[in-house]
């Protein structure tokens, strides 16, 4: 797709550059990336971006629909969390690159989350793409670098002293994200702290600083709670079901809230028919669905051909969900003549009092694999991995 940028930017790309990028991402975080970057931004058209807004509006505007009473059924008794809020801070919604059956390129929702993703990354990113292959720029994201460092600082630092903001994880420096939280310090001027390091004195929290206990007031929230009992021998000071006197951003329910428990509600020509493991009809062929965990992460648990057999042997069948599968297309051309399928993320804030969340940045991913993760890649395979989506006319 945009054929005039994907052919400038392969014959300007060399290994020199690849290199350079990194390096500049290394230099900008004084951190080495963990996860794969990929050699390749996405090159999109601008009709390919209004099919993704259309997509996500429809799918906000379905959510915004949806009762309070139906949403607090996404959360297991065993994680709520106290003092929940009428709207999530943080909106992101993943969408496959693929072809329908007339030919043309266009999204399919594979899931959404109302949880952070990698803002202060993908900003970065997205920068460091134009420092190397400056003609980037002519089409890049045209919100200045200052306007998206306000709206995060509105968001999670807010009228606090960034002292009292936190971004909290658990144990942060193991986290394949480590390169955003340094990033996000840097923007925010907030202390990333791990939730072993958080003390409790009756309602309040504190963490040390400079050798000085300091408040929490506000927490940017980047731990997956149902996660932390799958860790041996953790006993941190602090439980997420205690109540605290702190504002959470975003709210730890809204995880659950706002996940795959939705894809079976959600109707629109851009969102796969999904079912409920227990409620999966008889009309239906089970090998035309992916069969997903309701609250994974990172792709795990998901088996993209289920049997009778597999899905017999599951017991929490309300914990599952099938959904229809799609067809990623390989249209992103490498310089060896080969194609990587991808998958494009949109990162969203949602302000208390506005309607409609705010649009930031996106998050590709590269693959030439059936799952979009490196892990399944061949080991020498280029234009794979995390990377940022540029729009442009045809």
């Amino acid at each position: 797709m945009i054929p005039k940028y994907r052919a400038q930017f392969n014959r300007e790309f060399s290994d020199e550059k690849y290199l350079k990028l990194k390096d500049i991402l290394k230099q900008k975080s004084n951190i080495e990336p963990s996860f794969r970057i990929s050699e390749s931004p996405l090159f999109l058209t601008k009709e390919f971006k209004n099919k993704l807004i259309e997509a996500s509006d429809s799918i906000i505007d379905q959510i915004k629909a949806i009762s309070p009473e139906v949403l607090q059924k996404a959360i297991p008794e065993n994680c709520r969390v106290p003092n929940d809020t009428e709207k999530p801070d943080f909106l992101t919604i993943d969408f496959g690159i693929c072809k329908n059956e007339n030919g043309e390129i266009e999204p399919q929702l594979i899931e959404l989350q109302a949880f952070p993703s990698l803002y202060a990354f993908q900003k970065t990113f997205e920068d460091t793409f134009c420092e190397v292959y400056p003609f980037l720029s002519e089409i890049r994201n045209p919100m200045p670098h200052e306007t998206f460092k306000n709206y995060l600082k509105e968001l999670i630092v807010g009228d606090e002293n960034p002292e009292n903001v936190i971004l909290l994880e658990i144990f942060p420096e193991k986290q394949k994200t480590a390169i955003d939280f340094a990033l996000t310090e840097q923007l925010l001027g907030i202390k990333t702290v791990c939730l072993t390091k958080v003390k409790k004195e009756g309602k309040k929290l504190y963490y040390e600083n400079n050798g000085q206990s300091v408040e929490i007031k506000r927490i940017y929230n980047r731990v997956i709670f149902d996660e932390l009992d799958k860790i041996p021998g953790l006993t941190p000071e602090f439980d997420f079901r205690e109540e605290v006197d702190v504002k959470w951003i975003t709210h730890p329910n809204w995880f659950f809230k706002i996940s795959k428990f939705l894809l079976p509600l959600l109707k629109h020509q851009y969102v796969p028919k999904s079912y409920f493991l227990h409620e999966f009809p008889d009309h239906e062929n089970l090998e035309d669905f992916v069969l997903k965990p309701l609250f994974s992460f990172a792709g795990s648990g998901v088996n993209l051909n289920p049997t009778k057999e597999i899905t017999d042997a599951i017991q929490d069948k309300e914990n599952y969900i099938l959904q229809r599968k799609v067809n990623y297309e390989p249209i992103f051309e490498d310089i060896r003549g080969e194609f990587s399928k991808a998958e494009i993320r949109l990162l969203y804030i949602w302000r208390e009092n506005d309607e409609h969340p705010i649009l930031l940045e996106n998050l590709g991913r590269m693959t030439k694999a059936a799952m979009v993760n490196v892990d399944f890649n061949k080991k020498d395979a280029i234009w794979i991995g995390s990377s940022n989506a540029f729009f442009a006319e045809d």
